[in-house]
């Protein structure tokens, strides 16, 4: 929602491009913290009392970003914010491993994806409106407004899916035990780079993409935002499709499909640009191509990885959410740390090398031909 917002809050703390981005990066990895810790914790406490409290800090911590004074402020506002956002990312996917399995749990984590893309359609359009009637802070009080309906809604509509006697028992010793067995599995490991890595060259588009569009491009923050949501879209039709293919088609071949989408994209864009060819219309094109790749690559990784960790899905959760925050949050400041400038060759430089990086976990660790986490009868 902030993103259609990145020039003025430049000029509003007079410092760097490459400095906001930073505030990007900060959120990512109280993300990927806060999903490693609270994950499997919520395998032994439960899930309710977890998510009311980050719902509940999220409310407060906008309230903070909206007064920061500083560029130093909002940082630390936005580290704690991402910690304490990442309660409703982790533990809404373990809520559905509570409940389903299978491809029951495949639709539902591809509803959720679903669900999760039509934030950034809708964000980035608010967002614009929003600093058409004042400035960048208005969006965080936004973000506040929203952070307390969402607690609401949790403590009206979301009961306890982990009943105590399903409880991992031990304390926090046995929980991060279970964690760190989870991370002695290859296949494991390749699943969560090929998503990691995906995840990371979305978050290089995000911080990316406002300045390339503006600046480069030269247009408003509303027609960005307009932009950004159109992309977006392509991330929810794919997720919709994935829905209705899970079941009939292997988990594994949608990922396959998915990955090759955000390669071919992003080579062609790389090339494009390097023969001289940059306009608005065939990079516009060539990152919806990217944002619908990614599209297939979360439902379908999402569901391997919680299928594959299935003995321990808050732990399962908890990593998937650390390794797509950590990497995005390395990932965020790039396009704008390449000649100290973010242009849309700096952009797609940071793109192209993390697809790539995704293809080629897939390939060495993944193995896709060997159907990890597929349902029974589809190995």
């Amino acid at each position: 929602m902030y993103a259609p917002g990145f020039p003025e809050i430049v000029t509003s703390f007079g410092t760097s491009g490459a400095s906001v981005q930073l505030s990007l990066t900060a959120c990512l990895v109280g993300l990927a913290v806060g999903q490693i810790v609270l994950g499997p914790l919520s395998d032994a406490m439960g899930r309710r009392r977890l998510l009311l409290a980050g719902s509940g800090m999220f409310t407060v911590l906008s309230l903070v970003c909206a007064l920061a004074p500083s560029i130093a402020v909002f940082d630390i506002a936005r580290l704690l914010q991402g910690i304490a956002g990442s309660a409703g990312l982790v533990i809404g996917r373990a809520v559905i491993s509570d409940r389903f399995t299978g491809t029951h749990a495949a639709r539902r984590l591809a509803r959720l994806s679903v669900i999760g893309m039509t934030a950034p359609v809708l964000a980035p359009v608010v967002g614009g409106f929003l600093l058409g009637v004042g400035s960048w802070r208005l969006v965080f009080v936004a973000l506040a407004v929203a952070g307390l309906l969402l607690w609401a809604a949790v403590w009206a509509w979301v009961p306890e899916s982990l009943p105590v006697e399903r409880r991992r028992k031990g304390g926090l010793p046995a929980v991060f035990a279970a964690m760190g067995g989870l991370l002695r599995r290859r296949a494991l490991i390749g699943y969560l780079l090929v998503m990691g890595c995906a995840l990371a060259a979305l978050f290089a588009y995000i911080t990316g993409s406002p300045f390339v569009f503006q600046d480069t491009y030269g247009l408003s923050p509303t027609d960005y935002s307009l932009v950004f949501a159109t992309n977006a879209v392509g991330t929810v039709v794919a997720g919709a499709m994935f829905g209705r293919l899970a079941g009939r088609v292997r988990l594994n071949s949608l990922l396959v499909t998915g990955v090759i989408i955000t390669v071919a994209s992003m080579t062609t864009l790389m090339s494009l640009l390097a023969i001289g060819i940059s306009t608005l219309a065939t990079t516009w094109v060539c990152l919806c191509g990217l944002t619908f790749g990614f599209g297939m690559v979360l439902p379908a990784s999402t569901t391997i990885i919680l299928t594959v960790g299935s003995d321990a899905p808050g732990a399962a959760s908890g990593v998937l959410g650390g390794a797509q925050f950590l990497l995005g949050a390395a990932a965020a400041p790039l396009p704008g740390s390449l000649g100290g400038t973010t242009t849309a060759v700096s952009t797609a430089v940071v793109l192209l090398g993390f697809v790539l990086l995704s293809a080629i976990a897939l390939i060495t660790l993944a193995r896709p031909w060997q159907g990890h986490g597929e349902p029974a009868g589809r190995r």
